[in-house]
């Protein structure tokens, strides 16, 4: 089941990236007790997108344009989020 940060996350990353594939992956029960655990089952993230606009962006470029696109979730709303972002055929 999709949670509504889950969903809100997965369509601002839709809206600016247009990906060719998109995975948000919700990793809070792995953390359930730990730091940054808030109850809520969505305080960690991983993100796997695959996108034409990441092509000739090196890691950490791409990474910020991720949390850019996502505005205040990554660390305000998310505790922690794992971003793995790659353009088509790497």
């Amino acid at each position: 089941m999709t949670g509504p940060l889950e969903h809100e996350m997965r369509q601002l990353l839709t809206a600016a990236f247009a990906p060719t594939s998109l995975d948000v992956i919700n990793d809070s029960a792995t953390h359930r007790g730990h730091s940054g655990d808030d109850g809520s089952g969505e305080s960690h993230f991983t993100i796997v997108i695959e996108s034409d606009r990441f092509a000739g962006m090196a890691r950490l470029q791409r990474q910020r344009h991720v949390n850019a696109a996502l505005g205040d979730i990554p660390g305000k709303r998310v505790h922690a989020l794992a971003i793995k972002a790659r353009a088509p055929g790497e």
